[in-house]
């Protein structure tokens, strides 16, 4: 497996917090909090994808790399695979992990360690959990939820992802955090299926793979990053961040 290569893609069209990308936090837009995270990281080189000169600049001012893409990307996959094929058309990277452009107080730790379950040569995806603490979360369909085979204390082969309570019975349930390490060849068979009928129907893009028999594993982590789609998440964030800056 050669060095990984992140790709956070980000554009400002967002309908539930316009501009999310560019808002500030603690003095710094919310992507360059989390293009910074990505570097701490220290498992690849990390590019941005974006279709909004805004955002490139700010990324660039920082001494990053950004791309532009395509402003109709239907959702941040496609945006990736246009990104993944600017960056390196030679295909020297053989794995890229996603990270999403608003989870701006993510542990670097945890981005590492999307990376581990692509070490079994079986596995085509790999992505993250966190047991859910909070009873509220386990009924809310804003929580998805990972339905996993447990393969170690720490790593779990996924069954299904559902915004329903799932499993029944007794037992932990998994908050599915969006962030996904691909091999090259997984993600390009990905890329060109076709939505699938349980995708539809749940509106979870990673069902896809599922459903065409592509295997996705989860480390199990014990911090819940926290995405920002809303003013309180947003709130939420600038606190965690300048409590952060303060220790």
């Amino acid at each position: 497996m050669s060095d990984p290569l992140i790709l956070i893609p980000a554009r400002l069209a967002a309908t539930r917090l316009p501009g999310k990308p560019l808002l500030d936090l603690d003095g710094a837009p919310m992507i360059v909090h989390v293009w910074r995270r990505a570097v701490e990281a220290g498992i690849g080189p990390v590019v941005v994808a974006t279709d909004a000169p805004a955002i490139r600049d700010v990324i660039e001012a920082q001494g990053g790399i950004a791309v532009m893409t395509r402003a109709d990307h239907p959702s941040g996959s496609d945006r990736l695979a246009e990104a993944l094929e600017i960056v390196d058309p030679q295909g020297n990277h053989d794995v890229v992990v996603n990270v999403q452009g608003d989870l701006p107080t993510i542990d670097p730790a945890i981005i590492g360690a999307a990376i581990l379950p692509l070490t079994d040569k079986a596995v085509d995806i790999a992505t993250l959990c966190a047991v859910i603490t909070h009873e509220a979360e386990r009924d809310d369909p804003n929580v998805v939820k990972l339905v996993g085979h447990p393969l170690s204390p720490h790593r779990l082969r996924a069954l299904y992802f559902t915004r329903a309570r799932a499993p029944w019975g007794e037992g932990p349930h998994y908050h599915h955090i969006g962030l996904y390490a691909y091999r090259r060849r997984a993600l390009a068979k990905f890329m060109a299926l076709p939505p699938g009928t349980l995708e539809t129907r749940e509106k979870l893009e990673q069902l896809r793979a599922l459903e065409a028999g592509m295997r996705i594993d989860a480390i199990i982590v014990d911090d819940l990053p926290l995405g920002v789609d809303t003013p309180a998440d947003l709130e939420r964030a600038r606190a965690v961040v300048s409590a952060r800056r303060l220790n």
